[in-house]
């Protein structure tokens, strides 16, 4: 295989078959240099993905983070597939890393918050819990830093989404049309079109479908007075998340009878900040 190009120090880009693929092979940036040729004995992993668009996100994203976030990411992957007996796909890898990014960011500006869904993913998915919480501990290891152990929700969320999911016919078209309706708010407010077949839309989308399912069962949670602080301070942030996550809680509210908690606005204002940011970039 042909290197098509070095991406930081432990990843490359080569030509396989007629395909770009990404392969992981510690040291790779030292001891290669692009048009030189690879052994599959040489590589570690290998990265295949199905779009154009993915290749250029995985690239970006691999191109800005530690060279050696994508071997956690792997041990993270290795873990889940070890302990909940199921096979992660290239794109989960992407993911992961993506979910890695954000929360280091947040990691530097203390941004941190009880996650409303600690107790639910405890009580169902106590073995996704368990994988969740393991990797978090990996990455304080690795990035030798203090995460409150909440986080561990959000990266089981990933793994919670490989279980195949049972709700009624009509209860996933509410869940559908919550999502669309929530979707047009966004939009209206901030005069854009999202792509939903975008990595950036997925991603908001997965934090969406449980904020949704929440909503459509009436399982929010009430506020936890430690989150005003941040609440506050968000807000101030990102003063057009905060204008438009009121409007969501009025669509909320009128369409469910539900009050959402200052939890659930705080994460929500985050994810729309970062969704609209990225789609400016």
């Amino acid at each position: 295989m042909k290197i098509v190009q070095i991406i930081n120090n432990n990843v490359a880009l080569v030509k396989k078959g007629g395909h770009e693929v990404f392969i992981v092979s510690k040291g790779i940036g030292f001891r290669k240099k692009k048009n030189q040729l690879i052994k599959e004995s040489e590589i570690d992993k290998m990265y295949i993905l199905d779009s154009y668009e993915m290749l250029e996100h995985f690239s970006y994203l691999l191109s800005k983070s530690d060279p050696n976030d994508i071997i956690l990411i792997n041990k993270m992957i290795e873990e889940a597939e070890k302990n909940l007996n199921v096979k992660i796909s290239d794109y989960m890898t992407l993911t992961l890393l993506d979910h890695l990014e954000f929360l280091l960011e947040r990691a530097e500006k203390n941004q941190f918050i009880s996650s409303p869904l600690v107790w639910d993913v405890k009580r169902f998915y106590p073995l996704h819990f368990d994988v969740g919480f393991n990797c978090l501990k990996m990455i304080e290891e690795e990035k030798k830093i203090m995460i409150p152990d909440d986080e561990a929700v959000s990266i089981a969320l990933h793994f919670v989404n490989l279980v195949n999911n049972k709700d009624e016919k009509s209860t996933r078209l509410l869940e559908m049309q919550t999502l669309s309706d929530i979707i047009s708010i966004i939009e209206k407010h901030f005069h854009i079109t999202i792509n939903e077949s975008s990595t950036n839309f997925m991603r908001f989308s997965t934090h969406l479908q449980y904020f949704i399912r929440r909503i459509v069962k009436k399982e929010i949670q009430g506020s936890d007075d430690s989150t005003l602080p941040l609440y506050q301070q968000i807000s101030q942030i990102y003063p057009e998340a905060f204008k438009v996550v009121q409007k969501i809680k009025i669509y909320v509210q009128k369409e469910f009878d539900v009050d959402i908690s200052l939890n659930e606005e705080t994460y929500l204002m985050m994810h729309i900040n970062r969704l609209t940011e990225r789609m400016k970039s």
